[in-house]
């Protein structure tokens, strides 16, 4: 077995591993990052695309954000469509000036590979039988096969950053894990379009046949989402029954349509709410989506990665360069405080604007009444508009 040894051992090269590790490069700490997938896969698999203004500012001041600047679409607002009306949340008036941008997870990832490549950053893609041992102990490791060769990689600190079926969680005894989760009745299918958007803005929409979010990822790529049931089989969803209920639940009273095309890509996510407490056990400390899920709703899964990095960087600058541990030690209980307001906000963004399987006329009225006060009272609005753009940075 050959044995390398490392500062900071990262599992997973998605948003959270490749920013931590670039993160921990600028303070002169050194990291490896393990991915069991290629680097052709993380660097091509589509998920979220709006970045909260922190994130944006994080990547834009650490150096990453010269594409982002040039290809990311910032935008000022969302609307709210119901009633066949729509009504436009202006984030600057109602936040002190600050916005969000859509660019695409995948951009982002490959931002950061480049980066840490080009700055001799170490990345074992097509890592094959992963493990992690001796958590808590002051030297845990991680095994695995690289190139045809068994590998073990000693650390003084360990993140766990594989996201929700990763193994790093699962290191973490289950006498002292705590989990809190919620599974929706509902699931969103999403389609990719070449088509050049129609509105410059996301538009949320609450109609009786369900939930719509119209979304893009360029100029010439829009990205939309249809509730429909969990158990929904995506055959029986052929492009031209997309598309016509996206019309139903999009278009408006005013003549407001929808601009088609060919879709490249299709399918069905279901949606849950899940945190796992403590987010730290010993030397191993977990980030994004190894420790928390989001519903889609409220846009926060990558922007909570960032935050959870960007607070365990800051820790293990004093915990390496002068052996101080009070900010590592507090490492889970200042995440979660995020966690749990962004948990907040993305199941409020989903309740209001999703029907329920129950035809249940109380339900549809309370949420009728909840949509209303939010587009006609400025601090409900305010309210929205300043957990959409994001909260500071703790």
């Amino acid at each position: 077995m050959h044995r390398i040894r490392t500062q900071v051992g990262i599992v997973g090269a998605g948003p959270a591993g490749l920013l931590l590790s670039h993160l921990l490069h600028r303070d002169g700490i050194e990291s490896v990052i393990v991915e069991n997938r290629s680097r052709d896969y993380v660097e091509h698999r589509v998920r979220a695309g709006v970045l909260e203004q922190g994130s944006v500012d994080l990547l834009n001041e650490t150096g990453v954000g010269e594409r982002m600047r040039a290809e990311g679409l910032v935008h000022q607002g969302i609307e709210l469509r119901f009633g066949g009306k729509g009504h436009r949340i202006d984030f600057p008036s109602l936040t002190g000036g600050r916005s969000i941008t859509v660019y695409g997870q995948q951009e982002v990832v490959k931002d950061l590979i480049a980066a840490r490549l080009a700055a001799g950053g170490q990345i074992r893609f097509d890592a094959a039988h992963v493990a992690v041992h001796d958590v808590a102990s002051d030297t845990p490791r991680v095994t695995f096969r690289h190139g045809g060769e068994d590998i073990e990689l000693t650390c003084d600190v360990l993140a766990g950053c594989d996201g929700f079926h990763g193994i790093c969680r699962q290191a973490i005894p289950a006498h002292i894990l705590s989990v809190f989760e919620r599974t929706y009745p509902f699931a969103w299918l999403g389609i990719l379009a070449k088509a050049a958007p129609t509105h410059e803005e996301l538009i949320y929409a609450y109609h009786e046949r369900g939930f719509a979010l119209y979304s893009m990822r360029s100029p010439e790529i829009t990205r939309l989402y249809l509730q429909v049931a969990p158990e929904e089989d995506i055959a029986n969803w052929p492009d031209e029954r997309v598309w016509q209920e996206l019309h139903l639940r999009l278009e408006t009273d005013d003549g407001w349509s929808l601009r088609e095309g060919p879709v490249l890509e299709k399918g069905v996510t279901g949606m849950r709410s899940f945190v796992a407490e403590p987010m730290q056990y010993g030397r191993l400390f977990l980030a994004g989506d190894a420790a928390h899920i989001v519903p889609p709703t409220g846009a926060k899964g990558m922007n909570l990665a960032v935050a959870d990095v960007r607070t365990l960087a800051l820790a293990l600058v004093p915990f390496f360069k002068s052996k101080r541990i009070e900010l590592l030690d507090a490492y889970s209980a200042t995440c979660l405080r995020r966690v749990w307001r962004a948990e907040h906000f993305s199941w409020w963004m989903t309740s209001m604007l999703h029907r329920f399987p129950a035809d249940d006329v109380f339900q549809h009225k309370m949420q009728r009444s909840q949509l209303e006060y939010v587009v006609s009272s400025r601090p409900a609005a305010a309210s929205l508009a300043e957990n959409y753009v994001g909260l500071p940075f703790a």
